[in-house]
C-alpha cells in the first residue's frame, strides 16, 4: 500500500507521528456537513506541559475531503513529546470557528536523528527495579545501622510485586506495538 497517494491515508487521526516524517491523513467525514469551498479545517497540537510549543496545520481541500500534509522538512524541526490536540472548522464568510474534534497524539523522535532513549517509561522503570533486585542478590541485609546512621532498603517483596507490575505494563506495550491487542490487568497492592 503506497503511503503517499491520498487513496490510501488514514481517514482519522493517527495516534502516533514521527519527527521527520511526512505526517498524512485525511477527513472525509466532514465534506457534506462543511463543504471545503465555504469552510476550512485547521488543527492545534500543544506539547504537553510546554504551553509555548504549539504546531498550527490547516488542511487541504480535495473535492469533499479535507487532506492533511506535512512534509518531512516541516516536521523534522518539531519537539518529540505528548501533544493535545484540537480540530478546528472555520467558515469563510465571517471566520467563525467551531472545536469539533479532540484527542492526544505522541510524536515520536526520529530514530535515525536523534539520539534520546527509545525505551518507554515502563520498560526504563523495569529495567531500573531488575537492576535493584540483581544488585541486592548478594546482599543479605535490608536494613541496618552504624552509630547514628541507618540505612533500609526497600523490601525484596515490594520490588517483585512492582517488577510483576511494570513487567506486565511492558508486556501490554509490546502487543500493542506488535498489534496483537491488549488485555485489561488488575493488581492489588
Amino acid at each position: 500500500m503506497n503511503q503517499f497517494d491520498s487513496a490510501n491515508y488514514l481517514t482519522i487521526e493517527p495516534t502516533e507521528l514521527i519527527v521527520g516524517d511526512r505526517w498524512l491523513w485525511k477527513r472525509t467525514d466532514l465534506g457534506s456537513d462543511y463543504p471545503p469551498a465555504s469552510y476550512s479545517l485547521k488543527y492545534s497540537l500543544r506539547l504537553a506541559g510546554a504551553t509555548a510549543t504549539e504546531i498550527e496545520i490547516t488542511a487541504n481541500e480535495s473535492g469533499s475531503d479535507y487532506l492533511i500534509e506535512v512534509a518531512s522538512t516541516t516536521t523534522a524541526g518539531y519537539t518529540a513529546g505528548t501533544y493535545i490536540w484540537q480540530a478546528y472548522i472555520t467558515r469563510t464568510s465571517d471566520s467563525e470557528r467551531v472545536m469539533i474534534a479532540s484527542g492526544v497524539v505522541d510524536v515520536i523522535a526520529n530514530r535515525d536523528a536523534s539520539t534520546s532513549d527509545p525505551r518507554s517509561h515502563a520498560r526504563k522503570v523495569l529495567d531500573a527495579i531488575e537492576a535493584v533486585i540483581e544488585g541486592r542478590a548478594s546482599k543479605d541485609q535490608e536494613e541496618y545501622t552504624i552509630k547514628d546512621r541507618s540505612l533500609k532498603r526497600t523490601p525484596l517483596s515490594d520490588l517483585l510485586t512492582l517488577r510483576n507490575k511494570y513487567r506486565a505494563e511492558v508486556d501490554a506495550e509490546e502487543r500493542a506495538a506488535n498489534g496483537q491487542g491488549s488485555r485489561k490487568l488488575l493488581y492489588r497492592f
